[in-house]
């Protein structure tokens, strides 16, 4: 494991730039981004669009480590290469920003109030391919629709199962359980969530430590034991469609939160700006992003 990433993760001020977005998001954020359906003829060329747009983020002057600690990214991202380096080793050689890989293959059907991620039956290469690749960590994704004890405890018993096999191979693991943010009873779902991460914190080796990509708590403070815990290398919060300023502003009423947003962080880029106007708005908001996470 590489050390300077660790005490850059553990001790570093900024926040994590979300960018994996992969098959059932990707039309969502290329419309986003000013690029409709029309915009591809096959699955393939909506994938090189989507690349294109991530270049453009991760190369713009912008998008360094003075406010970004790491970056999550799609697998298919992952495997190609910039500027003579692999995308994970160009994020860290030149941006000083920690490269994570999204190892989840989407969501399975409702049950029980939640949706539990679809098999990974490639979890061993898509691991190894990580290594190699000198990626530091993955990010996995489930969703708790509300709270609904059995679901909830499915969803985290199949995270941390996951989260011990990726730690056996020298990764760090966000567990990502995400709760809804227009469940009934999101107040409700997000400490029952909490409790069960706690509970099962005890079955993480004393010498490892996972991350958590939690929704951000509607009591404010919630995840203070989360985030002081000594199996919790950090804890960050995803957006979950809030807009920028909305979300800017929950994270900021949070104690030792990070964000780790998607839609929030691109919110506003078009495909139609010059460079000059994409690289000022991408500034502005990793600005507003990142003092919302150093509050």
């Amino acid at each position: 494991m590489n050390e300077a990433q660790v005490a850059r993760i553990r001790n570093g001020k900024g926040f994590v730039a979300a960018l994996d977005q992969s098959g059932g998001s990707t039309p969502g954020a290329l419309a986003r981004y000013g690029l409709g359906e029309g915009s591809w003829s096959s699955q393939k060329s909506m994938f090189e669009l989507m690349h294109t747009f991530r270049t453009r983020i991760i190369t713009s002057p912008a998008f360094t480590g003075e406010h970004i600690l790491a970056a999550i990214l799609f697998e298919r991202t992952m495997e190609r290469d910039l500027d003579g380096l692999g995308i994970p080793d160009y994020l860290w050689e030149r941006k000083q920003i920690v490269p994570f890989l999204k190892i989840d293959r989407g969501l399975a059907d409702a049950a029980d109030g939640a949706q539990l991620m679809k098999p990974i039956p490639d979890l061993e290469a898509l691991l190894s391919f990580g290594k190699a690749r000198n990626v530091f960590g993955t990010k996995m994704r489930s969703l708790v629709l509300g709270g609904n004890q059995a679901g909830i405890d499915a969803v985290l018993d199949q995270q941390f199962t996951f989260a011990g096999q990726i730690l056996a191979t020298g990764l760090v693991p966000i567990i990502e359980p995400e709760v809804d943010i227009h469940a009934a009873d999101k107040a409700v779902a997000e400490a029952m969530v909490t409790a069960g991460i706690l509970e099962r914190l005890s079955q993480v080796p004393s010498s490892q430590q996972v991350m958590l990509k939690l929704t951000i708590p509607t009591e404010a403070n919630l995840y203070l034991e989360l985030i002081s815990h000594p199996r919790v290398l950090r804890v960050v919060a995803l957006s979950g469609g809030y807009s920028r300023s909305e979300a800017n502003d929950l994270l900021a009423a949070n104690n030792g939160l990070i964000a780790s947003f998607s839609r929030a962080l691109t919110e506003g880029l078009q495909v139609s700006m010059t460079d000059e106007e994409f690289d000022a708005a991408l500034a502005a908001s990793i600005a507003s992003i990142y003092a919302a996470s150093t509050t």
